[in-house]
């Protein structure tokens, strides 16, 4: 192995910030409560687990109502908005990486998040405000027709499910990747992870670290 792997290996790079770390903790905490008290009001046969269903009802409904101050505390984080500036923005080359079968190889220059990650996002955010306003509309049932909160429960209902396999198929992708999933425990990942997953992005990272300090006037 040459020096100059052997340092990639070595070498870190910083990927996710203190605070983009805790909203992501925050965020996997409240929807984990949400899908199990949805789970506990939702199947009979798991609504005997809990004695009290009503206290059930009210953890949820706090935790859905949690989420959005989460959001609005994570627009604080310079790096957060950063970062929603990414992944909001679908390149060509994500539609390269979605077609590729060796989308992991490093052929391709991938920036920071790849084109899975962006859907992933993209779903989350607009599950998250569709999933907001349906349960608004039940919890202040009283302000809204029969019609409107029978939609709304039908739409939370199955949006509920959807988010389900997506969170699972999330986590089972996280779980394959034991770097990834550093790379969110500590901030930092391997260079050579970087360079072999997000390229684009590694290349960007390595030339602003190494990018000698601009003349004082």
């Amino acid at each position: 192995m040459s020096q100059s792997s052997e340092t990639a290996q070595e070498r870190t790079l910083p990927r996710f910030s203190r605070g983009e770390r805790w909203v992501h903790r925050s965020i996997a905490i409240d929807m984990g409560v949400l899908l199990i008290t949805a789970a506990l009001l939702y199947f009979p046969s798991l609504a005997g687990v809990v004695g009290n269903r009503q206290i059930v009802r009210v953890i949820h409904e706090a935790a859905g109502w949690v989420i959005p101050v989460l959001l609005l505390l994570a627009l604080l984080s310079a790096a957060f908005r950063a970062d929603a500036g990414r992944l909001n923005r679908f390149r060509p080359s994500d539609w390269e990486w979605l077609r590729s079968r060796d989308r992991r190889s490093g052929r391709l220059p991938v920036g920071k998040f790849n084109a899975g990650q962006k859907l992933n996002a993209a779903f989350t955010l607009g599950a998250i405000l569709v999933m907001l306003g349906s349960g608004a509309i039940m919890f202040f049932s009283s302000l809204f027709t029969d019609a409107i909160r029978t939609g709304a429960t039908f739409v939370h209902d199955w949006l509920a499910l959807a988010v389900a396999v997506v969170v699972i198929g999330h986590m089972y992708m996280a779980f394959k990747d034991a770097t990834a999933r550093m790379g969110m425990r500590t901030g930092e990942v391997p260079e050579d992870w970087a360079r072999r997953e997000h390229r684009a992005w590694a290349e960007e990272t390595l030339d602003a670290t190494t990018a000698p300090p601009s003349p004082r006037p």
